[in-house]
């Protein structure tokens, strides 16, 4: 079983849904930057040289330990040749 096939079956468990749902918007990060580095071809530590930080503070931010700031987003996002939205649904 993959990821997404284990996240689709724990999404049915409505207490796991209603946490998940909690956590959307930063998971939704994550998984956007981990993409857009990805499809630069660079590994955590290709960025972390492009943006002079650590290899650790990116597999931080990666993996959900740390929450960055929106100045440190602004430099991921440099180093990734892309542009960040921050921005309000409804």
């Amino acid at each position: 079983m993959n990821y997404r096939q284990y996240l689709k079956r724990q999404l049915k468990n409505k207490q796991f849904k209603k946490e998940w749902d909690k956590l959307e918007p930063e998971y939704q990060l994550i998984e956007s930057m981990i993409a857009a580095r990805l499809k630069k071809g660079l590994t955590q530590e290709g960025l972390a040289k492009k943006i002079k930080t650590k290899q650790e503070s990116i597999s931080r931010v990666e993996s959900g330990r740390v929450i960055p700031t929106i100045s440190f987003l602004k430099r991921i996002a440099q180093g990734l040749d892309t542009k960040l939205e921050v921005r309000f649904g409804y």
